[in-house]
Parts: C-alpha cells; sequence; structure tokens
C-alpha cells in the first residue's frame, strides 16, 4: 500500500504541519516556500494531498488561497479545524529575564500583546512562525525568543519559557484538505456535509439577490458566503460558498440549479463530511 504523501506552505513545526500530523499521523510530509508551490505540486501529482489554511477565527481569510482556488480547481476532501496556541521559545539555557527581542509572523505578534508589553518586548517580524523558531535555533541569541507552536519547540531543540501565551483563548485556523482527483462521499441522511464553489455573477441588476433565493426557498443554509475581486479589474467579483448539505441532496440540487441561472461561471470544488468541530459551536 502507497503511503499518504500530505503538503503544506510553510517551514517543519508549523500550525499546518500540526494540522498534517493530526489528521494523517501516518504520511509522509512535504514543505513547500510558497501557497502556489503547494497547489502546483497538488496539481501536477494526484496522489498528493495538501493542507491549505483558508482563514482563521481571528485574523480572517488568508491571503492569496481564494484566488489559488479559482486558478487551480482542485477538489476539497475535508476540512480540519486546528487549535492555535502560541508558546515563547528560546534557547536552551536562555532565561526569561535574558529576552530583549521576540520574533514571529506578524499574525503572532499581534495576537500576544498581552506578553509582548508586559516585558516590553521589541518585535521582529518574520515571514511564519515556524520559520521564526528555526531561524533562532541557528542563530543561539539568548537576547531572542519566537512565538511558535510546541512542534516548533521539539523539531528545533528549542526551550518553552511560557505556553498558550495567546491573548484570546479559542484562536482556531479552518484547513482545507485538497487534491486533483475528484472524490465524493456517498450521500447519507444522518450525516452532515459541506458543498463548497465558487461562481461569478452575471453583470445584471439583483443578480446575487436572485441567485441566492433559491437557498432560502429550498431552506438551504449557507454557512460562508464572501466576495474577493477578480484579479486586475474592480469590475468584476467572484464568491466564495459553503453550504451546509450534499450535493445530491434534492434541496441543495435546486438551490444550485437556481445559482447556476444567475451565474456566468460556476465551479463544485468539493462535497465533504463536515468536521465535528462545527457541532461544538
Amino acid at each position: 500500500m502507497t503511503k499518504e504523501i500530505v503538503a503544506f506552505q510553510g517551514e517543519k513545526g508549523a500550525y499546518s504541519h500540526l494540522a498534517c500530523e493530526e489528521m494523517f499521523p501516518k504520511a509522509t510530509i512535504k514543505t513547500c516556500a510558497t501557497f502556489e508551490e503547494t497547489f502546483k505540486m497538488a496539481s501536477e501529482d494526484e496522489n498528493i494531498k495538501i493542507m491549505v489554511p483558508i482563514e482563521n477565527s481571528l485574523a480572517g481569510r488568508v491571503a492569496d488561497i481564494h484566488y489559488l482556488l479559482t486558478k487551480y480547481k482542485l477538489q476539497i476532501y475535508s476540512e480540519h479545524f486546528q487549535k492555535v496556541e502560541h508558546n515563547l521559545l528560546a534557547n536552551v539555557g536562555t532565561e526569561l529575564k535574558d529576552i530583549k527581542y521576540v520574533r514571529s509572523h506578524a499574525q503572532a505578534i499581534d495576537q500576544c500583546q498581552k506578553i509582548i508589553n508586559k516585558h516590553k518586548f521589541k518585535t521582529i517580524i518574520s515571514a511564519d512562525t515556524a520559520g521564526s523558531a528555526k531561524d533562532l535555533s541557528l542563530s543561539k541569541d539568548n537576547s531572542v525568543a519566537a512565538i511558535a507552536s510546541k512542534l516548533s519547540a521539539k523539531i528545533y531543540n528549542l526551550k518553552i519559557l511560557k505556553a498558550n501565551i495567546e491573548d484570546d483563548i479559542g484562536n482556531v485556523t479552518r484547513f482545507l484538505i485538497m487534491g486533483k482527483k475528484v472524490n465524493q462521499p456517498e450521500y447519507k441522511k444522518d450525516k452532515k456535509f459541506i458543498t463548497s464553489c465558487i461562481f461569478r455573477l452575471k453583470s445584471i441588476p439583483a443578480a446575487l439577490y436572485k441567485c441566492l433565493g433559491g437557498f432560502a426557498t429550498n431552506q438551504v443554509n449557507l454557512t460562508k458566503l464572501e466576495s474577493f475581486s477578480v484579479k486586475n479589474t474592480f469590475d468584476q467579483t467572484n464568491f466564495y460558498l459553503d453550504i451546509a448539505g450534499h450535493i445530491e441532496d434534492q434541496a441543495v440540487q435546486k438551490a444550485l440549479e437556481e445559482l447556476g441561472f444567475h451565474t456566468e461561471s460556476l465551479d463544485i470544488l468539493g462535497v465533504y463530511e463536515a468536521a465535528p468541530f462545527r457541532e461544538k459551536k
């Protein structure tokens, strides 16, 4: 049996890496420098799955992902909600009193302002959290700490000075697991599903109002609807849509038929089981 291969953007120890390990504990994990590289890898090899962050409960939408969804049109196989727990990491032998600087991704810095302000740390913005931990481990600088995951501390042999330093408990990132093959689960009435799509409206008055009417009349719930501009133009807008339901459900089919009537393009990105996390909300 061929071992699963899962790729993500970032350095080892990133929250995307943590999500890969939770969802695919026995898989071969590959790292990519950019999100584009990640999508390209999956589009060229149907045996590779990718773990892609699409939104964060505090920071909102992850930049560029929606454009890559449109460009590569990979299939969504499942979703995963990963709890984000920030930690203050330092080289072995370092004490909290030694720290003068803290480095991490801009969002992690923003999400840990209480400890930064309390100790009057100067901040250094880096490309990502795990990369900050990796750079710190190579520098051997005891005046600098990094904000990253516990997995980063383990991988780069760093000391956890303080765990769970985030200002707000409950920081969660939603990930999509994607690949090239179409892999749609069988429809079962006792299970909850999500159908995801991207569409572009016809340029006519009330087009959005009309296309969403089908979901209301068929009593189909929308869990997410957001717009993003078509690249290099302000004239057209794409919409990303998550529908609570399976595409083989008759009500969802009728709603999508109505949607299709009022759109220039409609791409189904995937049908997959709703993550158990949704039940906790």
